[in-house]
């Protein structure tokens, strides 16, 4: 498996609602996903920088779907290229509530 974490930095004017719709509206073709096994999207306010965290069985799918047009897509949506690094997850632990 392999675990991809994905930042950008926002706008200063960027306000919560606008970011939680631009999160709603990628949350159906994620979930509809056929290589992606679990996505948690990430929002810190202090520092105006949202993100996903992402988890793959393949590197290259998370390199086929973070390419170029991914990059082009996420600097007209919220204006900045995103930060991209990728890591091999060799154990992955579950705890059920």
């Amino acid at each position: 498996m392999f675990t991809e974490i994905v930042t950008l930095q926002l706008p200063e004017a960027t306000d919560q609602e606008s970011v939680l719709a631009n999160f709603k509206l990628t949350a159906a073709d994620w979930r509809d996903n056929p290589d992606l096994v679990r996505k948690h999207y990430l929002f810190d306010r202090e520092r105006n920088v949202i993100g996903g965290v992402y988890l793959w069985r393949r590197r290259q799918d998370a390199e086929k779907w973070h390419g170029a047009q991914f990059r082009s897509q996420a600097k007209a949506r919220y204006g900045a290229v995103p930060d991209i690094q990728i890591f091999e997850t060799p154990i992955i632990i579950v705890n059920t509530v």
